[in-house]
This record gives C-alpha cells, structure tokens and sequence, in this order.
C-alpha cells in the first residue's frame, strides 16, 4: 500500500479497512488479520496499525474478542451507513475536483453521463 503524505497513515489504514469490509473482503463477523500481521503487510508500524483498530472499535466497525482478536460487526445498518458515508467523500472529492477545473454542477453531470455510458 502506498501512504500519502498529507493523509495521517492510521486514517489510510481505516480507509483501507474500511474498503476491504464494503467490497466483502472481509465479511461481517470475520476476524480481520492481527496487528502484527497488518502491520508487516501495510509496512507499517504496529502502534499505527493499533490506532486505527482502536477508532475502528470505538465507531463500531470492529469488535475484540478477548485472547481471540478483532472482528468485523455484524451490524449491516452501521455497515450500509459507512459505505454511504464513504460514497459521499469520495463523491465530494471529485465534485470539489471538478468545481477546481471550472465545471459546473450541469457541466459535471453531463460529463459523468458521458464518461459512464462511453464504450
């Protein structure tokens, strides 16, 4: 994984946690690889890696089981609910991009329209 420079690494890694549990990676109520086991794949360090655990407990995402690890909630309404949460930043994102470049709402719907329907 490639870390950018203005982004705090551990939001990067619940960012990365996040699309591998919306994309189905990881499933509800499957444990998510260890620190350790995160931390080597992500070249990262271990406490960066625990930060990010940490918030992801803390919002709901994941939960721990004692002696056993942390694993994906089981709870598809906060599960749907950050998956609309993502869609909207990244929707901002390229709405904001787009606005930078000139466009209009109109001019970027039309765009999309026909970036979308291009074969």
């Amino acid at each position: 994984m490639e870390f950018k420079d203005n982004i705090p690494i551990y939001l990067q890694i619940k960012q990365y946690l996040y699309r591998q549990i919306i994309t189905g990676k990881l499933q509800p109520g499957s444990k998510i690889p260890s620190v350790r086991e995160l931390a080597v794949l992500l070249t990262v360090n271990v406490n960066t890696v625990q930060r990010a655990l940490q918030q992801m407990n803390t919002e709901g995402i994941l939960f721990t089981k004692r002696g056993e690890g942390n694993f994906v909630t089981e709870d598809t309404k906060l599960l749907e609910k950050t998956k609309q949460e993502l869609i909207e930043e990244e929707l901002d994102k390229f709405v904001d991009n787009m606005a930078a470049l000139g466009l209009t709402n109109k001019e970027i719907t039309i765009s999309l329209t026909r970036y979308l329907n291009r074969e």
